[in-house]
């Protein structure tokens, strides 16, 4: 067969598959046109779904005459002149490709005005190669698109479109993301005529907690942490959640760069990995988060849709994510928390609560090794000195169990009332009444101690009586040879054997009894991946976590009301006290409120 050039028309339509798939596709690109156009009010229109209207009206600056039918040409924008305008985008779109594509695959009009002229101006075409002559139209200063029939004369990708519900989910998604990419614009959303989303815009931050909790949910922004941090031309802001409000899915997750929603793995596992310490197995966190960074410094053409980015220094972004939101979560310390008498379990409704913690996490069961009990006090468990004696029963300091008074200033979690069914404790503070699981927060707190305990000493290697030997490929092996500083600072000593050899002399002290070939593997997989790995902090907390969980208060042990309170204490100074090593509540808050109701008083 031989070679020919397509048709301008097929040429479209191929483009239009890679960015316009499905009626949610059309609504996107149309808004980040308006948006680029420095619209401050959208209204979106839609009908059957998107099958049958789309329209998207703003009050941006308009197309003039001339430049309406040139907008429906391909690879014809006013966002980018230059390879150095592209080197430094900071539009949405700038392809050009979005408007012409979506024209050749429905009836679409574009009626416009600018600010300089009084009269507007409409081009439409009918999915064709044809494009109208602009004719007069009145229209206020902005563009409207009205986008009609989509797909109709492509029935097999028409065949592909789901339900109207489904469709116009996916729709109300988009718009979700715009809407939370861009708090000081006003959007209305309309769905077979009628209002669903009214959303004004947002300047202060309490109005921008009010749009999120609109599109997010009022129990995300009552269980969220607002952060905010800069370094090395980086900034970070937003919202994460509590690490006991999680999802069973990772759909209430919203990273924005530049203004741009992304989807990005190093974005994603910057972010799992400052929530690993803290989270549920399984369970995903949630958050809406922005990162300012200097244009030059990222590539957002590597995308037909610009769904993902390139970072030119991936290392430095991802530490920077990591520490801001490590650092944010190391913070949701009772003492923080309660201070504003935010429970740290969702709450609501009040007869629920129990059953709600219950359902959310999943028991945490027993674990096989059976511990001998031979603490005194709670404070016996906290001697100061090396790690090793950290855990040993024997090794006693003087008792923090004197009778703590209550004073002027309330403690965040109050004091201790009695303990229930040697599990529980019950104390009161200026909120109402805290329960806490005695086992998990002591867990933590153990945990904790012992991380920073290994950090001030440095990570402990042991050599190998027999080195073992591990196959990868070359390109692995290259990266262990040239990464061996790296790994000598994590305690692994790696030699390169041959081309696809490597042989391990020695390890992390923890972890001597690890699978060191699989070890070794999964750190290369993830340096080659992500530039960095965490898979030996991982190993070396899990082993920790695991001497925590064996050397703390167990379930069925009678404190006084003195060790309660050192608990209690000791809680509101340690970082992530909120959950247990398995990501576990370590405490709720029932308010005076609450308490209230449950029993219709004042009703």
């Amino acid at each position: 067969m031989s070679i020919r050039l397509l048709p301008p028309q097929l040429v479209n339509q191929i483009a239009a598959g890679e960015v316009v798939d499905r009626p949610a596709s059309v609504v996107k690109e149309v808004l980040e046109n308006s948006l680029d156009a420095g619209a401050r009010r959208i209204e979106i229109d839609i009908e059957q779904g998107g099958r049958a209207l789309i329209r998207v009206r703003d009050d941006g600056i308009g197309i003039a005459r001339d430049e309406l039918a040139l907008a429906l040409a391909r690879h014809a924008t006013s966002k980018i002149a230059s390879l150095e305008d592209l080197e430094q985008v900071a539009s949405l779109g700038f392809r050009g490709e979005a408007l012409p594509s979506i024209a050749s695959v429905s009836r679409l009009s574009l009626t416009s005005r600018t600010a300089q002229t009084e009269a507007g101006w409409r081009v439409g075409g009918d999915g064709s190669e044809r494009v109208m002559t602009p004719e007069p139209a009145a229209h206020p200063q902005g563009t409207t698109v009205e986008i009609r029939d989509l797909f109709f004369n492509t029935p097999a990708r028409r065949k592909f479109l789901r339900t109207e519900t489904t469709e116009f989910k996916h729709i109300e998604d988009v718009v979700r993301r715009i809407a939370l990419s861009r708090f000081g614009v006003d959007i209305a959303l309309n769905h077979n005529q009628r209002a669903l989303w009214r959303l004004p815009a947002a300047e202060s931050r309490a109005q921008r907690d009010q749009r999120i909790a609109k599109l997010c949910g009022q129990p995300f922004i009552e269980q969220s942490l607002y952060v905010e941090h800069a370094a090395a031309d980086l900034r970070l802001s937003g919202w994460i959640a509590q690490p006991t409000f999680s999802r069973s899915q990772a759909d209430l997750q919203y990273f924005f760069v530049n203004g741009r929603m992304v989807r990005d793995k190093l974005i994603a596992h910057a972010v799992r990995q400052a929530y690993q310490d803290v989270l549920f197995h399984g369970r995903h966190p949630a958050f809406v988060l922005y990162l300012d960074i200097d244009p030059t410094a990222v590539d957002v053409n590597v995308h037909p849709a610009k769904h993902e980015v390139r970072f030119r220094d991936s290392r430095l972004v991802h530490d920077f994510l990591f520490r801001s939101l490590h650092e944010a979560l190391a913070a949701t310390r009772p003492a923080v928390s309660a201070s504003t008498a935010a429970p740290i379990a969702p709450m609501a409704p009040i007869e629920s609560a129990f059953a709600s913690v219950s359902r959310e996490f999943p028991r945490q069961h027993s674990m096989p090794l059976r511990v001998a009990e031979q603490i005194e006090t709670y404070a016996a468990l906290h001697p100061q000195g090396d790690t090793a004696a950290a855990l040993a029963p024997t090794h006693l300091i003087q008792p923090l169990v004197q009778p703590l008074a209550q004073s002027d200033t309330e403690a965040p979690l109050g004091y201790a009332l009695a303990q229930l069914h040697g599990v529980f404790i019950l104390a009161q503070n200026a909120a109402g009444l805290v329960l806490v699981d005695m086992h998990a927060a002591h867990e933590r707190i153990t945990y904790e101690r012992l991380k920073r305990a290994f950090e001030g000493e440095g990570i402990r290697a042991q050599p190998l009586l027999v080195p073992v030997t591990v196959a990868v490929s070359e390109r692995e092996a290259a990266l262990a040879e040239e990464a061996s500083e790296v790994f000598a600072e994590l305690g692994l000593e790696i030699d390169r054997l041959g081309p696809e050899r490597l042989v391990v002399r020695q390890v992390p002290a923890l972890l001597r009894n690890a699978d060191v070939a699989a070890l070794v593997r999964d750190v290369l997989s993830d340096m080659s991946e992500h530039g960095i790995s965490t898979r030996l902090r991982e190993a070396h907390n899990a082993v920790l976590s695991t001497l925590a969980c064996h050397g703390s208060v167990r379930a069925n042990r009678q404190l006084s009301i003195a060790e309660m309170n050192a608990l209690l204490r000791d809680m509101e100074q340690t970082e992530r006290s909120g959950q247990c090593n398995h990501g576990r509540p370590t405490w709720v808050q029932l308010r005076l409120e609450e308490l209230d109701r449950l029993f219709l008083r004042g009703q």
